[in-house]
């Protein structure tokens, strides 16, 4: 990927605060809708978000890719449940979500740059 994914990321976020100053009453609606899906229940929210994230690599939403992996991350996903996610995805999506995957990788090494597992192993 060229672009940097946490740059991508907060471009998208001004673009949906213009559509929430614009629809308020919508936002307010979606907004509602996104608490009640993602709090604790029978899965915590931490799993939720990383559902989404996978569903979100297999249809392809890079502002639903990059929100959902931020907010597992936040939640503690790891980097390993996350690798695990990214599996799922791309036994369910193929090709087209492999190539969605790397936007996840390259967000986690913007977020995580220090990670072992996302160091390159020098090839000798």
């Amino acid at each position: 990927m060229l672009e940097n994914q946490t740059e991508l990321k907060n471009r998208i976020h001004e673009q949906a605060d213009t559509f929430r100053r614009l629809s308020p009453e919508l936002w307010r609606a979606k907004d509602e809708m996104t608490q009640c899906a993602y709090k604790n229940g029978v899965l915590s929210a931490k799993t939720k978000r990383l559902m989404a994230m996978t569903a979100a690599i297999v249809q392809g939403c890079r502002a639903c890719i990059l929100y959902q992996t931020e907010a597992a991350l936040n939640l503690g996903a790891s980097v390993d449940e996350i690798l695990e996610c990214i599996g799922v995805a791309v036994s369910l999506g193929g090709t087209l979500a492999e190539g969605q995957a790397t936007r996840v990788i390259e967000f986690l090494e913007e977020k995580k740059p220090n990670t072992p597992k996302l160091t390159p192993k020098k090839v000798e």
